[in-house]
């Protein structure tokens, strides 16, 4: 059955300036919402359609990469028609606040069900899926007895066998930052130094290519976020879930005086320049409700942000975890610092 509530427009962005509308329809008509998703269609439209037919509202999607879409919000200004915003990772959710182009917003629902540490301390932003960065391993070539924290990776014991994303990665610097936020700067250059030190191979690739060069043999020991590794183990080709089956996932810092594993969020914010700021905060709602955020868990192998919800079946065999409570807002704040230090520290 055709989907007549969602207008989908895939936006390929060749450079910041790229413009593609939205649909014909006035972004001043009521009964709609228009979303600006960092997002691939895949991971949001089908809760879009579920909200739009249960709701009578009409759904238009955009969808980019997270710096292009951030680019077209500041260049539309009041003008842009986009009602919401999604991306990924605290620190891109800080500079859309930064820039100006979110406002401030608040639903009782919200206020209810989405954690402190997982929203932005003004209102600007709120989690919608958590995801943690952790260790991948080897259990051939590494025991689980000798791995425990963050801070260890830098221990002269790993030499050589570390695989990570460059500096550059925004997951790579909100977990610096959240290192900065626990031990201070000088120690966490100190550590910077220590890790890069221990690499397998200059960084290169993303998440994925780390898990699959650990189970290669190209390193030891992989980090990466979690829902990257769920993927691999549902997926469809027999090479993805070889890798799956090969490694071992641990939670670093989980005794009882250490923080807990770093998290980050998929997450949403009102744009400034919205029109249908109601519907806006409707959707909000509808995302964090507890059929959302389940389908978050299982389609997408992330974490709810919300309480009640079972861990990704990806993932479940991990157990739970103690994660990092530190305000993801910190991670935003801290990211100069960080992007510094690892410019200081070698890390490439």
């Amino acid at each position: 059955m055709k989907r007549p509530t969602i207008k989908t427009s895939l936006l390929t962005l060749a450079g910041a300036t790229t413009m593609l509308a939205l649909s014909s329809t006035s972004a001043h008509a009521s009964g709609e919402v228009n979303v600006y998703s960092a997002r691939s269609e895949a991971l949001i439209a089908p809760l879009l359609d579920i909200y739009a037919k249960e709701n009578n509202v009409k759904v238009n999607l955009i969808t980019g990469s997270a710096d292009a879409l951030l680019s077209r919000l500041q260049s539309e200004g009041d003008a842009s028609p986009a009602d919401v915003f999604i991306t990924v990772d605290a620190g891109r959710l800080y500079r859309a606040k930064e820039a100006g182009v979110l406002q401030a917003f608040e639903t009782s629902n919200l206020n209810k069900v989405v954690p402190e540490h997982l929203k932005d301390r003004d209102g600007y932003w709120y989690g919608l899926s958590q995801r943690a960065r952790v260790i991948f391993y080897n259990p051939e070539t590494v025991s689980a007895a000798d791995l425990s924290t963050y801070e260890d990776l830098a221990d002269p014991k790993w030499k050589g066998k570390i695989c990570i994303r460059s500096s550059s990665n925004i997951y790579n610097q909100s977990l610096v930052a959240s290192m900065i936020d626990a031990n201070g700067e000088r120690q966490t250059l100190e550590w910077i130094k220590g890790l890069v030190a221990n690499f397998a191979r200059p960084p290169a690739g993303g998440d994925t290519d780390q898990i699959k060069a650990a189970a290669a043999g190209v390193c030891d020991i992989a980090v990466a976020n979690t829902y990257y590794f769920g993927r691999l183990g549902l997926s469809n080709k027999k090479e993805d879930r070889a890798v799956f089956d090969k490694l071992k996932m641990f939670w670093p810092n989980q005794a009882a005086n250490e923080r807990g594993a770093h998290v980050n969020v998929s997450g949403i914010g009102i744009t400034a320049s919205s029109k249908n700021t109601d519907n806006a905060k409707q959707l909000i709602d509808f995302l964090t409700n507890k059929q959302s955020q389940e389908w978050y868990a299982n389609v997408n192998n992330e974490y709810a942000v919300i309480e009640g919800v079972a861990p990704p079946k990806s993932l479940a065999t991990f157990g739970e975890f103690k994660a990092d409570k530190v305000s993801l807002s910190v991670l935003g704040e801290n990211n100069r610092q960080a992007v510094k230090l690892m410019d200081q520290g070698g890390w490439k």
